[in-house]
């Protein structure tokens, strides 16, 4: 069994913290009881993937785990301490309640202690303008949350009343249910693991300290996002029950295209820009729209059909003030489908005086090797 936490949550028992951390990540948000409602099986699964965590998730604890102190050496002694089923954990002195008491508010030593529960986090989207994502922008957004009741002020009980210690748990929030070798800590089938009983409810939330409110906030949109960036809004999420402390608000922003700049990786954007075939060939100077305006570069003699050029940061900010990106000017030769008399004639004179060099003379001498 000294490979089985790291099988819990799936990674190689060589992994580095910070895979660990991931892996536990990605599976506490498939199997967390919000996202899985009345699913017993995830929950059990979420107990599990937390267990694992808080023992691999620690240097010390996994180096003890790794050695044979925890869980390996059935009826032997891990990590020179007592025999198997003795200590006040049952293994080798080590507390198995610190682990599981990671799955319920992290109690240590065996005995979980009271923590009010977290808010759920909300999402929602913003909608931006090209110009907005690019120079930033405060935009307003309404989400629809719980809040902490006013009549009760999060309390769930009555005004003039207060909640009870829960008489099963006696306040602790969890109770030990035996398994096997084992002594599991769950949440209490009393309390709901508050800790609390609420024997008058509030009669405006009914016992749970929150109501449904509609709040408005400011988000402040940092120049350069991109389309699906995800902003934070720490503590705008829904209030706890019971006076819990709240979760968090994610802003995701859609942001409008543009008809000029097309948005490229690494922060960069790109311009098509027609020249006309003159310009192609004798070469000169044209002018470009920029984020702020018009700027004139080069176009050299006998440029080709697709050539690009970069002004360097005159692109949107990037990310954490590290500078600006650029901006790309791919130049288009435009072929004009009709020509005049006179362009006609102009262009029979250039074909003429051109006659002397095939352009695809090189490319059929290879093709007929």
């Amino acid at each position: 069994m000294a490979d089985e936490l790291y099988k819990t949550l799936g990674v190689a028992k060589k992994a580095t913290d910070e895979e660990i951390k991931k892996a536990y990540r990605k599976l506490a948000r498939k199997y967390h009881p919000d996202r899985n409602p009345d699913d017993s099986e995830a929950e059990e699964k979420f107990k599990e993937i937390s267990a694992a965590y808080d023992v691999l998730g620690d240097p010390e604890k996994r180096k003890e785990y790794d050695e044979g102190g925890v869980f390996a050496g059935f009826g032997a002694g891990g990590g020179g301490g007592a025999p198997f089923g003795t200590g006040p954990g049952g293994f080798g002195g080590f507390d198995f309640g610190d682990i599981l008491g990671g799955v319920f508010n992290r109690g240590g030593g065996g005995r979980a202690q009271t923590q009010q529960v977290r808010g759920r986090d909300l999402e929602t989207e913003v909608s931006l303008s090209f110009d907005q994502a690019i120079n930033g922008a405060q935009i307003s957004v309404t989400v629809p949350k719980s809040s902490r009741c006013g009549t009760c002020h999060g309390s769930g009980a009555k005004p003039g009343t207060s909640p009870k210690t829960c008489p099963r748990c006696e306040g602790r929030g969890v109770e030990a249910q035996g398994q096997g070798f084992f002594s599991i800590s769950q949440p209490c089938s009393q309390c709901g693991g508050s800790g609390q009983i609420i024997e008058d409810p509030c009669p405006t939330c009914g016992g749970s300290g929150v109501t449904q409110q509609t709040k408005r906030y400011k988000v402040n949109v940092p120049a350069g996002v991109k389309d699906g960036t995800r902003i934070r809004l720490a503590g705008k999420g829904e209030d706890g029950p019971r006076g819990g402390p709240p979760g968090d608000l994610y802003v995701t922003t859609r942001v409008a295209s543009s008809p000029i700049f097309k948005r490229l990786d690494g922060g960069n954007l790109e311009v098509t820009v027609p020249i006309s075939v003159v310009e192609a060939i004798r070469g000169g100077t044209i002018e470009v729209p920029t984020l702020d305006g018009t700027k004139r570069i080069k176009v050299a003699p006998g440029t080709r059909h697709g050539t690009v050029q970069r002004l360097r940061g005159e692109g949107p900010p990037k990310p954490k003030g590290s500078g600006r990106g650029d901006i790309r000017y791919r130049l288009e030769i435009a072929i004009p489908a009709d020509l005049s008399e006179e362009q006609s004639e102009a262009v029979e004179k250039l074909g003429e005086t051109l006659n002397g060099s095939d352009p695809r003379a090189e490319l059929l001498r290879r093709a007929s090797r």
